[in-house]
């Protein structure tokens, strides 16, 4: 059968929760109290096809996932920087090296995000006792603010394009999933 990721995503999802809800059948269903002098309430629980169940949704979910990692590992996307002094640049990366890139920018973004929020002098407090220092302390960053503005900047746009090739793929792209 043919999926796109976007599909597959939904399929697992749906996968997933079906197997809690035999989970939860095989929890409640395992066990039962009953007192001494009553006529005790089994519930309806058969192990074996519970654990059938559990079993080939499991299976389904092995190859689902599978498909989609071949898919990540051998299928290219076309991601199109666009630079606010250069012209385009197309690069091309198999999915998985996307998710990588992707992952890698989303840290390298978070780092800058606090560079770029600093002031470029703080006053320091000098502690439970401020009257026993003479002059004030201060920290100073030791970067160029514009630059890491820019590089900050840069990267969100690398994210977006790279995350808009990815819908795109995850939306396009049919693989093949033995189910």
């Amino acid at each position: 059968m043919k999926m796109t990721s976007a599909y597959a995503s939904k399929v697992l999802r749906k996968l997933n929760e079906d197997k809690e809800f035999w989970r939860g059948k095989e929890e409640e269903g395992c066990l039962y109290v009953a007192a001494l002098d009553e006529q005790p309430v089994v519930p309806e629980y058969d192990y074996r096809q519970v654990s059938e169940t559990i079993r080939r949704i499991d299976e389904k979910i092995v190859k689902i996932k599978h498909a989609i990692n071949l898919a990540n590992l051998t299928s290219t996307v076309r991601v199109e920087f666009e630079y606010e002094d250069a012209q385009p640049v197309e690069k091309e990366m198999t999915v998985d090296q996307l998710l990588i890139r992707m992952a890698q920018l989303s840290r390298r973004k978070i780092f800058l995000d606090g560079l770029r929020k600093r002031d470029p002098k703080v006053r320091i407090n000098s502690g439970p006792y401020p009257s026993r220092k003479t002059a004030p302390e201060y920290r100073y960053i030791n970067y160029d603010l514009d630059e890491v503005k820019e590089d900050y900047d840069r990267i969100d746009r690398e994210l977006a394009a790279m995350q808009i090739a990815l819908d795109r793929y995850n939306q396009t792209h049919e693989f093949e999933v033995e189910i």
